[in-house]
């Protein structure tokens, strides 16, 4: 297949490039800037100048593909409704481009959109008060493409893909627990994340592209609930310093930003049994508290690099 990417270049893109490639479909990538398009060409993508505010090219890019894998994000985070606006007007665009041609739209959305205190599946409806809901609009967009002729599905990912390179929500709670000397976590710690490896990820990308039905919603979840307070517990051991409960005020002070506090606090576990049914998808690579022990996580260049991303004036820091 032909595959038109936005996204590639970023945390999980690089990973998802290669599968597609290593699995023999001919990749498109958008491409912002010169530094993007080097990254991508080196990757065995061919760039294809844009942003997600030109839609022309992102039509184009769509009309020229045999499929389009949508997991490019961003914009101001402090204006939701214009982050919505933008994402919708971009899968608006792509999906225009595959109307009627049974060829295949995936995007990107979260589990962090699901309803917190059980275990989500597939078939749930998202929570309008979760705390990225600013997705749910994108999911909707995409999904009305599947009543077009369109093989539309999203694949929701879990809070934290990891793996190497690593700059999400976990490095934030190691750089935290590096400044203060204690490693947190909220009240009992007993609330539940689901998590991927990024490897797993990419497979699940490649497996939507190639055969999920139309109006497909998928989780990427490789584990359903891991414990916040088992993530703390690990970086304590491997910083050799104490694991503490907070208040989520006071979690809010040592993390330095409220957003992960909440975040932090969630209970938000999901299920992907219907999705690896579906596809045949088997996630095998480390699970998270493995990649706590064996990745590189607590190497200076992870400690440099979740400082920058999780800085105050850091803009493209959440879901």
């Amino acid at each position: 297949m032909r595959i038109f990417v936005t996204g590639g270049s970023g945390q999980t893109g690089p990973t998802v490039l290669t599968e597609l490639v290593a699995a023999g479909h001919t990749v498109t990538a958008l491409a912002r800037s010169d530094a993007s398009a080097a990254r991508l060409e080196a990757l065995g993508a061919t760039p294809h100048r844009g942003s997600l505010d030109d839609l022309d090219s992102l039509r184009s890019g769509a009309e020229g593909a045999d499929g389009v894998l949508h997991m490019a994000y961003g914009g101001d985070y402090a204006d939701p409704d214009a982050l919505a606006r933008r994402d919708c007007g971009a899968i608006e665009a792509l999906g225009q481009g595959l109307v009627e041609s049974g060829k295949p739209l995936i995007i990107t959305s979260g589990t962090l959109v699901m309803r917190g205190g059980r275990v989500s599946t597939e078939q749930d409806a998202p929570d309008p008060d979760s705390v990225v809901a600013v997705r749910v609009a994108g999911e909707r967009a995409c999904l009305g493409f599947a009543d077009q002729g369109v093989r539309a599905g999203v694949v929701r990912l879990a809070p934290t893909v990891h793996g190497p390179g690593d700059y999400g929500f976990i490095p934030a709670l190691i750089a935290a627990a590096r400044r203060a000397g204690v490693s947190a976590y909220i009240g009992d710690g007993a609330n539940r994340w689901p998590a991927v490896h990024r490897s797993d990820a990419a497979g699940l990308f490649r497996l939507a592209l190639e055969k999920a039905p139309a109006g497909s919603v998928l989780h990427g979840a490789g584990e359903s609930a891991v414990t916040i307070k088992s993530v703390a517990e690990q970086i304590a051991r491997t910083l050799d310093i104490p694991t503490v409960s907070m208040t989520l005020e006071q979690a809010s002070e040592h993390l330095g930003n409220p957003f992960l506090a909440r975040v932090f606090s969630l209970d938000v576990p999901v299920s992907s049994e219907h999705t690896q049914t579906l596809l045949g998808w088997v996630p095998k690579h480390a699970t998270l508290l493995e990649d706590l022990r064996t990745g590189d996580y607590f190497t200076p260049q992870a400690s440099i690099r979740a400082e920058e991303v999780w800085s105050p004036h850091h803009d493209t820091h959440q879901p």
